[in-house]
C-alpha cells in the first residue's frame, strides 16, 4: 500500500518533477503532504522503466484519486511512460506554479480550471503550440466549441478542454404544461412564466435563485443572465462596458425578478435548492451537480415535495432544462466553467502529448465517471463517431449514497440538452484575455453585493451600475 511521506510541498513537488522510475502519487496539502496510508484507494507502487513524467491533478478524494490513478497504470503499461500522480489543492495552484518555475519544475501536465488558465498563459507557464498540437491532432471539431473558444490564447489553444459544467435554469415542467407556458429560453418567457406560477400566499414562488451578498453562487447566476443579455465586463480593447445598455438591462431584469417572484430573504445555494426540492418553486438556477441529488441519490440533500413521498426522484422526472438562454439585447448563451489538461513549459513535450492523446482516447470516459453530473465531456467523440463520449457518459453512474445513470431519470432530450450547452459556454473577461481581472472582481464580490443592495433598496439599478463599473475599473487599474 502507498504510503505518503510528510514534506513541505514546494519540496515535495520539486522532486517529482525530477522523475525516477517509479509511479508515485503524492498529496499535496496547503502546508505539507498528508502522512498517511490511503487504504481507501488500494493504490500499489508499481515500478515503470523508462521516461517518467509528472501530472497535477486537484481531484482529492480517494475514489477520484484510485480512479485517475488507474487511467495512469494503463497508459503506463501501453506506452512504457511513467507518471507521478501529484494531488494539489486548487487553491495553491497559482502559488505552486510559480514557485516550480522558478525551480524548473513544472508539472509535465497539469489539470486545472479556466480561471487560471490565461494568467498562465501569459506568464509563459504553459507550452501552449504543444497544447494546441493535442488539439489539432484529435481534431478542434470533436470538441465542444464553447470550450475551446474560452480556452483561446492569441489564436491557439493554450490548454486542452477536458470537462466542464454549465450554469442551468431547470423548471418544473409538469407545471409548465398544466399552465400553457412555454420553456423558459428567454427573459420574457422566464418572467411570464414566474408571475403565472408565483404564489406567496401558499409558500410557492415563481423562481429560486441566488440573491446574496458575499458568495460566489450569486455572481455566477447573476453572470448567466448578463451573458443571455450580450452584457460583458469588458471588450476586446479591455475597456471595462459593464456600464452599456446591454448590462443595465440585465440587472434591472435579474433584480426585478428576484424582486418580484423570489422567496423574501436571503437565499444561496442551499436554500434555493431546498425551495426547489420541496416542491415550493416553479424554476431554479443551479449548477448541473444538483442533478444526483434531484434523482434521490445523496442523503444529505433529498427532495422533499409531497409527490416526492411516493417517488423520491418525482423532480428529476417532472423538471426538465434551459441550458443557454437569451435577453431582448443578446443572444442564447450558458455561464461555463471548464477544466482544462494543460503541458508546462519545459515539459518532456513528446511524451505529455502521448499522455494527453490517451487520456482524451481510451482513458477518457473513466475520467469523466468521476462524477458524470458535473462532468460533461469537452470532447464530445471522435471523428468517425461524433457523438462517442457523450454517448458513453450518458450511461456512466453517478450518486453518493445510490449510484445509478443518468439516464434512468432523465430522458436522452435532457441528456442531449445538457451537451449541447456546451456549445454556447461563456464567461466574463476569459474570451478578453482578462482572466486576471475576473478573478480580483470574484474575490471582490462587486456584483454579488450591488445585487443585494438593489433588492435592500440602498441602491438604484442606476447607481449600481455606475458603482460596479467604478469598482471594476479601481481592480483592472490595479493589475495594470
Amino acid at each position: 500500500m502507498r504510503r505518503v511521506f510528510a514534506l513541505f510541498a514546494a519540496l515535495a513537488l520539486v522532486a517529482t518533477a525530477c522523475g525516477d522510475d517509479t509511479v508515485e502519487t503524492r498529496i499535496v496539502t496547503e502546508t505539507s503532504i498528508v502522512t498517511e496510508v490511503i487504504t481507501e484507494t488500494s493504490i500499489v507502487t508499481e515500478t515503470v522503466v523508462g521516461e517518467t513524467i509528472t501530472f497535477w491533478s486537484t481531484e482529492k478524494e480517494p475514489r477520484r484519486v484510485e480512479i485517475t490513478q488507474g487511467i495512469l497504470d494503463d497508459f503506463s503499461a501501453a506506452s512504457g511512460i511513467g507518471v507521478n500522480l501529484v494531488i494539489t489543492p486548487e487553491d495553491d495552484l497559482p502559488g505552486l506554479m510559480v514557485t516550480n518555475a522558478a525551480t524548473g519544475t513544472l508539472p509535465d501536465v497539469v489539470f486545472h480550471p479556466i480561471d487560471l488558465t490565461f494568467g498562465w498563459a501569459d506568464q509563459g507557464l504553459l507550452d501552449i503550440d504543444a497544447a494546441n498540437a493535442v488539439v489539432e491532432s484529435l481534431g478542434p471539431d470533436t470538441f465542444s466549441q464553447g470550450a475551446l473558444n474560452l480556452a483561446t490564447f492569441e489564436g491557439k489553444a493554450a490548454a486542452v478542454p477536458t470537462d466542464g459544467w454549465g450554469q442551468l435554469l431547470i423548471y418544473r415542467k409538469d407545471l409548465f404544461d398544466a399552465a400553457g407556458l412555454e420553456a423558459p429560453d428567454t427573459f420574457a418567457k422566464i418572467e411570464a412564466a414566474a408571475a403565472e406560477l408565483n404564489d406567496p400566499a401558499n409558500d410557492f414562488y415563481g423562481i429560486a435563485a441566488s440573491n446574496a451578498a458575499g458568495v460566489r453562487f450569486t455572481q455566477q447566476t447573476y453572470e448567466h443572465f448578463a451573458l443571455a443579455n450580450g452584457c460583458q465586463m469588458v471588450d476586446d480593447a479591455g475597456t471595462v462596458v459593464t456600464d452599456s445598455a446591454e448590462c443595465t438591462e440585465a440587472l434591472e431584469f435579474y433584480t426585478n425578478l428576484l424582486d418580484k417572484y423570489n422567496a423574501p430573504g436571503i437565499e444561496e445555494v442551499v436554500e434555493t435548492r431546498a425551495r426547489y426540492f420541496a416542491g415550493k418553486a416553479g424554476m431554479i438556477v443551479w449548477s448541473p451537480f444538483i442533478l444526483d441529488e434531484m434523482a434521490g441519490l445523496r442523503d444529505a440533500a433529498l427532495p422533499a415535495c409531497a409527490e416526492c413521498e411516493a417517488d423520491i426522484a418525482f423532480l428529476a422526472k417532472n423538471s426538465a432544462i434551459v441550458p443557454a438562454f437569451s435577453g431582448p439585447s443578446g443572444a442564447p448563451a450558458q455561464y461555463g466553467q471548464v477544466s482544462l489538461m494543460g503541458i508546462g513549459s519545459g515539459a518532456n513535450v513528446a511524451a505529455a502529448q502521448a499522455f494527453l492523446e490517451y487520456w482524451f482516447t481510451d482513458g477518457y470516459l473513466t475520467w469523466l465517471s468521476v462524477s458524470p453530473e458535473g462532468k460533461f465531456p469537452m470532447r464530445q467523440g471522435t471523428a468517425g463517431n461524433p457523438t462517442e463520449f457523450i454517448d458513453g457518459w450518458a450511461l456512466l453512474e453517478t450518486g453518493v449514497d445510490r449510484r445509478d445513470t443518468l439516464s434512468n431519470f432523465y430522458s436522452a432530450e435532457v441528456l442531449s440538452t445538457l451537451i449541447a450547452g456546451s456549445s454556447n459556454f461563456d464567461r466574463w473577461g476569459f474570451p478578453q484575455g482578462q482572466g486576471a481581472l475576473v478573478t480580483a472582481v470574484y474575490s471582490a464580490n462587486i456584483f454579488p453585493d450591488a445585487i443585494r443592495a438593489v433588492l435592500d433598496g440602498s441602491l438604484s439599478v442606476d447607481a449600481a451600475v455606475e458603482e460596479t463599473t467604478e469598482l471594476v475599473q479601481q481592480e483592472l487599474d490595479l493589475l495594470e
